[in-house]
């Protein structure tokens, strides 16, 4: 009868001390998300393109609302005009005739909501990827695979990139970016490391061109999302803006980037 009523008191203590706690986040007005990446892949004719655009939701929402029935395009410097059609309810808007040159300045212009959204950009190139070398012995308990993935920088130019590595293993993508201040015309390598990736996996790994500003916006992300982040004293995150602006009204400013780069790609299996 005691261990029965220990047992008893023992399972009242444990449900009893589980309340559920609903926290209460502030709520703002949807904002309008402009993915608007520009990716011309070296020996391909770079035509078919697709710009996403959507809203920001409640933290706690599992789906991203499409931001539908916009009017979108992108103007060059000589005046082309290139007009994305929405494919679908999704957000996603396509073109197929679009014309990359590099060093070109490319104008994108979003009609959503009656505001008008306004963004300019230069296409800039990459240099190749050359090859990519595999250490099966790295990371801590060296068991992890590594790669390097090696390129030579253009000399007396000043570039910028943003390297990409995505593998088959689901939600395990990994962006960096690179400048060349101090490694100017000689050959370097972007970097990826996962313990997960096994003999057999395929990697894509894709080198963008970008701007300066670009270079300076993703930067920041990373630096805001980074596992080396969120201790007591640090700075809380702001809002990074990109490069479109809101020209019926500025305050509503939009987030997202508009992007024009040549990609240079190698799909690299491990061995």
């Amino acid at each position: 009868m005691r261990i029965y009523m220990f047992l008893v008191c023992i399972l009242l203590l444990q449900t009893s001390c589980e309340d559920v706690i609903d926290i209460d986040l502030n709520s703002a007005e949807p904002k309008l998300v402009i993915e608007a990446s520009i990716n011309w892949l070296k020996d391909s004719a770079g035509n078919q393109q697709a710009i996403k655009l959507s809203l920001t939701a409640p933290y706690f929402d599992d789906t991203i609302p499409p931001a539908t029935g916009a009017t979108i395009i992108i103007t060059d410097q000589d005046n082309m005009i290139f007009k994305f059609i929405e494919d679908g309810n999704n957000g996603i808007y396509r073109n197929n005739t679009f014309k990359p040159v590099v060093d070109h300045s490319y104008t994108l212009k979003v009609t959503y909501n009656d505001e008008v959204f306004i963004a300019t950009e230069t296409l800039k190139s990459v240099a190749p990827l050359d090859y990519v070398e595999q250490n099966s012995e790295g990371g801590f308990s060296g068991d992890e695979i590594e790669l390097k993935a090696y390129y030579t920088d253009p000399a007396d130019e000043t570039n910028f990139y943003l390297f990409e590595f995505s593998s088959d293993i689901p939600y395990n993508s990994a962006l960096s970016v690179y400048e060349d201040r101090y490694t100017n015309g000689n050959e370097i390598f972007g970097f990826y490391s996962n313990e997960d990736l096994t003999v057999g996996d395929q990697v894509i790994i894709r080198n963008y061109g970008i701007s300066e500003r670009f270079y300076n916006y993703m930067f920041i992300l990373l630096q805001q999302n980074s596992d080396a982040g969120g201790g007591p004293f640090e700075t809380q995150p702001a809002t990074v803006r990109g490069n479109c602006v809101n020209q019926t009204n500025p305050a509503n400013f939009p987030l997202g980037y508009f992007r024009l780069s040549e990609v240079s790609e190698i799909i690299y299996t491990i061995q």
